[in-house]
């Protein structure tokens, strides 16, 4: 398969558990994002721990994400 044909890199499956991370989505009621630490990874979904709990985002509702750096203290 040459690289025009290779389905786009999953950028989240380079993130680790533990890493604290940022996830916009997208929902019927429009974007959300989940903000804290990583607690699942998989090609499917991720699982970020959030202020409010744990949210579960499944990858065909990601629209971006990336590692963020700790809360300020």
């Amino acid at each position: 398969m040459s690289s025009a044909q290779r389905p786009p890199a999953l950028p989240w499956l380079h993130w680790q558990v533990g890493d604290r991370v940022v996830v916009r989505y997208r929902l019927a009621d429009g974007l959300h994002d989940a903000l804290g630490e990583l607690l699942d990874v998989r090609p499917g979904a991720v699982v970020v721990r959030t202020r409010r709990g744990d949210v579960r985002v499944p990858a065909e509702a990601m629209v971006t994400g990336k590692r963020v750096p700790p809360p300020p203290a």
